[in-house]
């Protein structure tokens, strides 16, 4: 089986610019802001931080903390964990629940700086060779890209609680966007039930322009180009398109934020069934 190559030197760099962009967006953060519930559910500004902390621990080696009976009940009433993976990643949370801002940050930066290191010490056969990701087998660095996804995804999520604007468009943008890209043939073809033959364009429109078109022919797959006019174009804000793809948002909510040109139909039943990520 073939796996993804992704360049060592790029997807660290990128990864390693991200956890930065969090740490100096952290420092600034009043106490109610670190409260501030987010577009997660159950989850505040300070959970999403213990999150990446947790994650990035399993990472270096580390294993879940073992729950007490107390918080085990917490977990068991939890409507918002629908899997195993919400459960460990809220064992982490609950873990950290407690930590006062400053304490929390502190071990933000002292795990990523672990991750740098480890990460540094690799060697681009590292990379490519194949291990347990979120996606099934892949290569480490199709996993080290999906880290980069999921920490700008948290980015968003952290600006959105507190209103500050979105990230700008730089490179932990772009590698985000292939994560986002690459699952666009199934969302347009399996989750939205494009039919055959149809041509799709979604026009991403800010701090990330972008043309992505999707054509029908058996599957749904992203190509460069349409053969011929798109049955339907999707005009929507970058970031709002990301939202969508993390489940942070849904269709129905933006309805006025989305601009469809052709078939309708066939417009929102793509924008209500982006949603990819666990």
């Amino acid at each position: 089986m073939s796996h993804t190559v992704v360049a060592k030197e790029a997807v660290t760099e990128a990864l390693s610019e991200q956890w930065s962009a969090i740490e100096g967006l952290l420092g600034g953060l009043t106490d109610a802001q670190w409260r501030a519930a987010t577009a997660l559910p159950g989850w505040t500004v300070h959970d999403v931080v213990a999150h990446l902390i947790g994650t990035e621990s399993m990472l270096t080696g580390q294993q879940p903390p073992q729950p007490d009976v107390q918080t085990q009940a917490r977990l068991a009433e939890a409507t918002h964990v629908r899997n195993e993976i919400g459960a460990l990643n809220e064992r982490w949370v609950e873990s950290m629940r407690a930590l006062p801002p400053a304490e929390l940050v502190d071990r933000y930066r002292t795990v990523t700086a672990q991750r740098r290191a480890a990460l540094e010490a690799m060697t681009q056969a590292d990379f490519d060779d194949q291990t347990v990701t979120p996606v099934g087998p892949e290569s480490y660095g199709r996993f080290m890209r999906i880290r980069v996804y999921d920490c700008w995804m948290h980015e968003l999520d952290l600006r959105d609680a507190v209103g500050l604007p979105g990230p700008d468009g730089g490179p932990r943008a772009a590698l985000a966007w292939e994560e986002i890209v690459g699952a666009l043939g199934f969302l347009v073809g399996k989750r939205a039930h494009a039919p055959e033959g149809s041509r799709i364009t979604i026009e991403t429109v800010g701090p990330l322009p972008r043309s992505l078109h999707v054509a029908v022919d058996g599957r749904a797959a992203v190509v460069e180009h349409l053969d011929g006019p798109p049955d339907v174009t999707i005009v929507l804000d970058a970031w709002l398109f990301a939202r969508l793809t993390g489940g942070r948002t849904d269709g129905p909510a933006h309805r006025d934020d989305v601009e469809i040109l052709g078939d309708h139909q066939l417009g929102w039943a793509v924008v209500d069934n982006l949603r990819f990520a666990i």
